[in-house]
C-alpha cells in the first residue's frame, strides 16, 4: 500500500487536474455556445440563396449552362480538410485524420499523387500529413483564428477559379459535421462542381431576371458556393468545440471518481497507521506491566 505522504500528493494533483479540466470545459462551453449562434443565424441565409437557385432552375422550361455546375471526367482532385490545433477533444482529430487519409488514398489510386492537390486547415491535420508523408499543396496552421466569411470567400474564389479554368475537376471537403456536443461525425462531401438537384426545393414560381437567365444563374452559383465553404467552416468550428467540451466533461467525471477512492484508500491507510501505533502503545504498555 502506498504511504499517506504518496497518497496525499495524489490526491492533491488529481484536484489540480479537476481544476483545470473543470476550466477548459466552461472556455468550451463559452465557445460553443457563440459559434453555434452563429452557425443558426447564417444558416437560414444559406438555405434560402440555396432555395432560390434550385426553385429557379426547376422553373425553367429550357437548360441553362452553368460551369460551375458541369460534371466531367476527374482528372485532378482537390481536397480541403479540417482538424482543430490544439488536442484534448477525443477523437475528433483521429477521425477525421482517418477520413482524409482513406480519401486521399483512394484518389492517388485513381489520379496519381501528382494530380491531388491537398489544402489543410489545423495543426493537427497538418502533423499528421507531415508524419504520413503527403504533398501539401497549402497549410492553415489555424482555423478558428481565420475564420470568416471573407477566409472561405477567398478559398471559395480559389477553387471555382481553377474549376472554371479547368486546373481542377473536384473539390471535396472533409470536415467534422456537428449533430450535438456528444456527437461529431466525419465526413466528406463534393463541393464542385455543384450538385444542383441536392439543392434544397421551395415553391416553384414565375421569374423574371434581368439581363439574362444565364447571367442570373452564374451570378448566384458563386455566391451559393461560397455559403457553402463557410457554413463548412462553421461546423468543423463548432463540432470542435463541442468534443472538446464533452472531452472535458469526461475528464472531469473520471478526475471526480478517482478523488473519491484516493479519499477512500487514504482513509484506509490512515486507519491502519493509527491502528498500527495503538497496538504499538497497548503491547508497549503490557510489557511494562510484567
Amino acid at each position: 500500500m502506498s504511504s499517506l505522504k504518496e497518497i496525499r500528493a495524489r490526491i492533491s494533483s488529481v484536484a489540480s487536474t479537476e481544476k483545470i479540466t473543470n476550466a477548459m470545459k466552461m472556455v468550451s462551453a463559452a465557445k460553443l455556445k457563440k459559434t453555434e449562434s452563429t452557425t443558426l443565424s447564417f444558416l437560414p441565409y444559406r438555405d434560402k440563396l440555396s432555395e432560390a437557385l434550385s426553385n429557379y432552375l426547376s422553373a425553367l422550361e429550357e437548360e441553362v449552362s452553368i460551369p460551375l455546375a458541369e460534371q466531367r471526367e476527374v482528372k485532378r482532385v482537390a481536397i480541403i480538410a479540417f482538424s482543430s490545433s490544439n488536442g484534448l477533444c477525443g477523437v475528433f482529430n483521429s477521425n477525421v485524420s482517418k477520413l482524409f487519409h482513406d480519401t486521399y488514398q483512394g484518389y492517388i489510386q485513381l489520379l496519381g499523387t501528382k494530380n491531388v492537390d491537398v489544402y489543410l486547415f489545423g495543426k493537427k491535420i497538418c502533423d499528421f500529413a507531415k508524419k504520413s508523408r503527403i504533398r501539401v499543396t497549402a497549410v492553415h496552421p489555424s482555423l478558428s483564428d481565420e475564420l470568416s466569411f471573407e477566409t472561405a470567400s477567398r478559398l471559395s474564389d480559389l477553387m471555382t477559379e481553377r474549376f472554371l479554368n479547368h486546373e481542377i475537376d473536384r473539390v471535396v471537403m472533409v470536415y467534422n459535421h456537428f449533430k450535438n456536443a456528444g456527437v461529431q461525425v466525419a465526413q466528406s462531401e463534393t463541393i464542385i462542381p455543384l450538385a444542383t438537384d441536392t439543392l434544397p426545393k421551395g415553391n416553384s414560381y414565375d421569374y423574371i431576371v434581368e439581363p439574362s437567365k444565364e447571367a442570373f444563374v452564374n451570378a448566384l452559383v458563386p455566391k451559393v458556393i461560397r455559403t457553402k465553404f463557410y457554413s463548412i467552416m462553421l461546423d468543423t468550428l463548432t463540432a470542435e468545440h463541442g468534443a472538446r467540451m464533452t472531452a472535458m466533461h469526461i475528464a472531469s467525471d473520471n478526475a471526480s471518481s478517482l478523488l473519491q477512492e484516493l479519499r477512500r484508500e487514504y482513509n484506509r491507510a490512515r486507519q491502519d497507521v493509527i491502528t498500527t501505533e495503538l497496538i504499538d502503545i497497548v503491547g508497549g504498555a503490557e510489557a511494562l506491566n510484567h
